[in-house]
């Protein structure tokens, strides 16, 4: 990927700092949560019976750019350019852009070796049917959790190299981007990991009609201290860190949601993106 010159284009943010916004925590207690991908079974209550939104202040992450670390607050901020012309080619995904998302994950996680595997793009008005066109997730939420993390490594490699892999620390990175402008219109949030205690952590089923995976829901916490980067610009790349098997004080899961930005203006162009999970092997 070649690094963009120093000039960038002028970007602003809110005049507070901040802006004030709805986030939809999940409730704690009770059973064990599930999103069901498929047609719920009679008698199975909806997962949005467990939604408890909650006003919170969503700050500027622009004066505080430089100081983000993926192990200190699990989310960071870099500027890269991209060859891929169109992000709807699976074929230029796999030939452009997977080459461009390992090397840029490489190089900010000092990690010895990364897979790219998966790429989702998000659209206003989409749904869950087709990785081409889902719907923004506006839910606070963790793509992993303690136990579908070292299963998505079981998942994606041999048996034998799986079980060495598990031996070494590795992380899951997330790569986001726009690809159709600056985004204002409903941009993505991202809580500081070092906020969020332990016991904020839901884990929830996601069902499928042949398996079942984990992802962590949140649970409401006053503490949490929530963040965005105001009109993110197309070569302005968020790194989300949503698993990493260190134990040793590094940021290990990272809630984030997309939000509806009261200060967006009528008429702004709704916002497309695409992200990339990469597992990085250290």
């Amino acid at each position: 990927m070649n690094q963009i010159s120093p000039k960038r284009a002028r970007v602003e943010t809110h005049p507070s700092g901040y802006v004030l916004a709805t986030m939809n925590y999940t409730r704690s207690g009770g059973p064990k949560p599930a999103v069901y991908m498929y047609d719920r079974p009679a008698g199975v209550p909806p997962i949005e019976e467990r939604h408890e939104p909650h006003q919170v202040a969503i700050h500027s992450a622009r004066p505080i750019l430089e100081t983000l670390s993926l192990d200190l607050q699990g989310f960071a901020l870099t500027h890269e350019r991209t060859a891929v012309r169109n992000f709807d080619d699976p074929d230029e995904l796999k030939r452009i852009y997977d080459a461009e998302v390992a090397d840029l994950v490489l190089s900010r996680t000092g990690a010895r070796t990364a897979l790219v595997f998966d790429h989702t793009i998000r659209r206003i008005g989409g749904d869950d049917a087709s990785a081409s066109r889902r719907a923004p997730v506006h839910v606070v939420h963790n793509d992993y959790t303690a136990k579908s993390g070292p299963q998505r490594v079981r998942d994606l490699l041999p048996p034998h190299e799986a079980e060495q892999a598990l031996k070494r620390r590795f992380a899951i990175v997330n790569v986001w981007r726009s690809i159709n402008g600056p985004v204002s219109d409903t941009p993505l949030a991202f809580a500081d990991a070092r906020t969020v205690a332990d016991e904020d952590w839901i884990a929830t089923d996601l069902k499928y009609p042949d398996r079942t995976g984990e992802v962590y829901r949140v649970a409401f916490n006053p503490a949490h201290r929530w963040f965005y980067v105001p009109n993110l610009q197309p070569e302005e790349i968020l790194l989300l860190k949503t698993y990493d098997s260190d134990r040793n004080g590094r940021a290990r899961y990272m809630p984030h949601s997309a939000f509806n930005d009261p200060a967006t203006a009528p008429g702004t162009a709704k916002r497309q993106s695409i992200e990339s999970r990469v597992l990085a092997f250290f």
